[in-house]
């Protein structure tokens, strides 16, 4: 999946909830911020990935990637 449907996907799963949980509903709040959690850290890996190029930084990021999906 590109960074860009990773993103997509959490944008738009945040956005789905933040509006249930704006009605009132603690549970979908806490779904909210999960996928805002998620999206966050799909950001950072991708800028670490963008900036590090040595192979135990893009070792350390197919690891975390993996323990997101």
């Amino acid at each position: 999946m590109t960074i860009e449907t990773q993103i997509s996907t959490c944008n738009n799963n945040y956005q789905r909830w933040k509006q249930v949980a704006l009605g009132g509903d603690a549970k979908a709040m806490e779904r909210a911020f999960f996928w805002l959690e998620l999206q966050t850290a799909f950001v950072v890996l991708h800028s670490i990935e963008q900036t590090r190029k040595d192979k135990e930084s893009k070792q350390k990021i197919i690891a975390a990637k993996a323990s997101l999906s």
